[in-house]
């Protein structure tokens, strides 16, 4: 069998995530083709006793080495041009979230990517979380009853240093806490408990100094008529306190937390099942790091489609576009201090402009 060729494009700290991932879980014929970074040095670090080709240039490596698959690791607000490119290339991707910044950009990544025949998968890879899995089926078997409340709490601590680099926080590039940090939260809460009809939203900079922002609440209604909850924050001090998603329902109860949404904390049902007692023990995680584990498990899947030439995703850009299109509805909501509808389409004046 000839060697699957990977390559990646950004070589910062979640490339770097997925290199200790593949060493600690060797694939077979898995051949690292090339690296890319706009910074050649930090290319080259990053390829030593893993690449060996290293490129500051992606159309030169796009147009120098085989490729099945290439990962997109690098900023937020480089994901769309990137990507463009090496879909026109031919080639298959798995992009680090956010997809792009914007409703439109994404959309038209997905349409590129179906008329190029690629396949297109977007790194929310805590879906994949045996925690966050489990929440989901329980979620569809409707054990839960009529939602109550569903809540998402990231209370994480970022330094001024984080922010002092030249993209982390700027609404061209990043955006704030919902679109960095909570998007994890946000994603999985939507995938399992939305669709949201309205949102009503407050943002502030309350420690740290960037153009988006550092602390962020809002209030939810469900389209299940649920109401919900987002509080997210980098201004936790002195160090990362929660991450969690919470349901509560007339039936039942679960809150997923952990540093990466890998632990389940509570999970509770006025009819019990068999399996509740080994829920815990089961479905919790040991991660070590807020990355948790599961790239190395949506980049094995992606690779098993690829090879088998399945015309399907694990995570795809309509997913994505979903929790950016919410993302949207937030920030909009925030600019106009009012309820925003998600039907209504809104796009917010801040994320993915320059301010």
């Amino acid at each position: 069998m000839e060697n699957f060729k990977l390559a990646f494009v950004g070589c910062g700290k979640v490339a770097n995530h997925y290199k200790n991932l593949i060493k600690q879980n060797p694939m077979e014929n898995l051949e690292i083709s090339g690296v890319c970074d706009t910074n050649l040095e930090t290319a080259k670090i990053f390829s030593e006793n893993f690449s060996k080709k290293y490129f500051n240039d992606l159309d030169k490596m796009l147009s120098e080495i085989e490729i099945d698959l290439v990962i997109v690791c690098s900023p937020s607000g480089l994901h769309y041009e990137q990507s463009k490119k090496i879909i026109e290339n031919g080639n298959n991707l798995i992009v680090e979230k956010p997809l792009t910044l914007t409703v439109h950009q994404s959309e038209t990544l997905k349409e590129a990517a179906l008329k190029n025949k690629v396949i297109l998968n977007v790194a929310f890879q805590n879906r994949l979380n045996p925690a966050i899995q489990i929440l989901k089926k329980t979620f569809e078997k409707k054990r839960f009853g009529k939602v109550v409340t569903a809540t998402v709490r990231l209370r994480w601590c970022r330094q001024q240093e984080y922010y002092n680099d030249a993209w982390h926080g700027k609404w061209l590039s990043d955006g704030g806490v919902i679109n960095q940090q909570a998007i994890h939260h946000i994603d999985a809460f939507n995938w399992i408990v939305g669709p949201v009809e309205k949102v009503c939203s407050l943002s502030a900079n309350q420690l740290n100094k960037l153009e988006a922002e550092d602390t962020f609440i809002s209030i939810l209604k469900l389209d299940n008529g649920g109401l919900g909850t987002i509080e997210a924050t980098t201004a936790a001090r002195p160090e990362d306190f929660e991450a969690s998603i919470s349901i509560v329902g007339e039936k039942g109860m679960a809150e997923i937390g952990g540093i990466a949404l890998n632990e389940i904390k509570k999970w509770k049902f006025v009819e019990l099942e068999n399996e509740d007692e080994k829920v815990f023990e089961k479905y919790s995680q040991k991660v070590p790091n807020g990355f948790g584990l599961s790239h190395i498990s949506l980049l094995k899947e992606v690779i098993n489609i690829i090879i088998k030439k399945e015309n399907k995703t694990v995570i795809s850009a309509e997913d994505s576009i979903k929790t950016t299109k919410l993302v949207h509805a937030l920030y909009k909501s925030d600019e106009e201090k009012n309820w925003i509808k998600l039907k209504d389409n809104p796009i917010s004046s801040r994320l993915g402009k320059n301010n």
